[in-house]
């Protein structure tokens, strides 16, 4: 751990020249942050498997008003070099991340100067249904649209296979998901608008509502959880 510490500092006193310089001198160190993100990685490490362990890939780093204002004109490259001491860290510890590594910087005003919050999430990377429209015209015309960590995806009959392999028509990168893990069916008959959830031999299963189930019909507003990653369906009939 100190290693990868001790190169974050070795990088970014290359990058810190002028102004820069001057705004790290505020109360708030980067390697303060760099530290508090290393806790929070091992912290929120939890077991997939005997070998596996998934640690979160998306991270808020929350600062005080005057910290924030010092600091923001350089958090593209803070973020960079953050980034880079949280992939050797994740490297080294040998973690499972689950989509791409966000790091973003905001003011909180609860904070007083020299203090600062890290929050973390596991949000898996998700690739569209292959010639789906992915509009907001597509969105709002759809009778069903299925929420997957802040994107919207509109569906239509028959459905769509949920996995993490490339077989899979919603491709969702979640090491807790099958390579085809559920299949969501919709079944349109008129103006009514069934949508049917079914377990495709899983691995991990599929949670419904709280409720692990095999096949199970699904209701507007319903979450269902895939590994580790939660899929919240629309419905609405037909107008």
């Amino acid at each position: 751990m100190a290693g990868v510490l001790q190169r974050f500092e070795q990088r970014l006193e290359g990058a810190v020249t002028g102004a820069f310089a001057r705004a790290f001198r505020s109360a708030v160190q980067p390697v303060e942050i760099a530290a508090a993100l290393q806790r929070e990685v091992d912290n929120s490490a939890h077991i997939l498997s005997r070998e596996r362990m998934l640690v979160p890939n998306d991270f808020t780093v929350e600062l005080s008003p005057s910290d924030y204002e010092r600091l923001n004109p350089f958090s593209s490259t803070l973020s960079d070099e953050l980034s880079t001491l949280v992939h050797e860290h994740v490297s080294e510890q040998r973690y499972t991340m689950a989509g791409e590594l966000h790091i973003a910087f905001t003011r909180a005003g609860d904070l007083s100067t020299g203090r600062f919050r890290v929050r973390s999430k596991t949000t898996a990377s998700v690739t569209p249904v292959v010639g789906q429209r992915m509009t907001e015209t597509a969105v709002r015309s759809s009778n069903v649209v299925i929420e997957v960590n802040g994107m919207k995806h509109p569906l239509e009959p028959p459905g769509v296979v949920i996995g993490r392999g490339n077989e899979a028509d919603l491709k969702i990168d979640d090491p807790g998901i099958s390579r085809r893990h559920a299949q969501i069916k919709i079944h349109q008959s008129g103006d009514q608008t069934t949508v049917t959830i079914v377990d495709l031999d899983s691995t991990n299963g599929v949670v419904l509502n709280g409720h692990r189930v095999s096949t199970a019909v699904v209701a507007d507003g319903s979450e269902i959880r895939l590994g580790n990653t939660v899929v919240v369906i629309r419905v609405t009939e037909a107008g």
